[in-house]
């Protein structure tokens, strides 16, 4: 699997986009593109082409699930690993989100200093 270098993230809360956004960018030398909402993903992944996608579950308007599905029906991206984001912690919940095609999840609240070694480790999963 090649290196992960482009990240788009889509987070709709302005501080916890800041810090995951600091925490990739400053520790993990990523490059991020930030999306405010569900709507802006698809549109946004075409132009920066990442490697990897993280999404909020929970933003107005087009969530993080609607997000996948229109993701998905571009046909560069209907393979390209997406790490969901959320405070949703049931263990059924989860599974329904792997299900409907995220690769893994990362639980809100993060710990900033460990952020990068959790999505090095899902995306080392994906080349398995």
């Amino acid at each position: 699997m090649s290196k992960l270098k482009k990240i788009l993230y889509a987070e709709d809360d302005p501080d916890i986009q800041e810090i995951g956004v600091l925490a990739m960018e400053t520790l993990g030398g990523f490059s991020v593109k930030t999306c405010d909402s569900g709507e802006e993903v698809a549109a946004a992944a075409v132009v920066f082409q990442p490697d990897l996608v993280v999404l909020d579950i929970m933003m107005p308007g087009m969530d993080g699930l609607e997000a996948l599905r229109a993701l998905r029906e571009i046909d560069a991206f209907k393979e390209t690993p997406v790490i969901f984001m959320t405070a949703k912690v049931m263990k059924d919940e989860q599974e329904q989100y792997r299900q409907l095609g995220a690769t893994d999840v990362i639980i809100k609240p993060f710990d900033p200093t460990t952020l990068c070694d959790r999505i090095l480790e899902i995306w080392a999963q994906c080349g398995e």
